[in-house]
């Protein structure tokens, strides 16, 4: 499956659209993990143990819009978008969605 932030993937035409589809994953962090990654904000640098739980999350919603898309009958997704955001009691958890068009090439 083919999946772009571009409306269209260069050299092939979109012969049907399939309709929006979207992931979404949230994520809580820890309370190790914010004693940690508060060190890191103390003393400087970047903090590769949330920076995993991000990758991770994006990966997830992506599956997840990937699935979607491969029921619609789609071997493509463009245009898609993602967006992070905190939520929960003081911004403890983290939600990544995405969305794109399923496409078929």
């Amino acid at each position: 499956m083919l999946l772009s932030t571009t409306p269209t993937i260069d050299g092939r035409r979109i012969l049907e659209y399939k309709g929006v589809v979207t992931g979404e994953t949230i994520v809580g962090a820890n309370v190790l993990k914010d004693f940690m990654a508060g060190l890191r904000d103390f003393f400087g640098g970047r903090s590769g143990t949330y920076e995993k739980v991000l990758r991770d999350a994006k990966e997830s919603a992506m599956r997840e819009m990937e699935e979607r898309a491969a029921e619609l009958g789609a071997n493509a997704v463009v245009g898609i978008d993602l967006d992070y955001e905190t939520v929960g009691q003081g911004g403890s958890m983290l939600m990544v969605t995405c969305s794109g068009t399923a496409v078929v090439l």
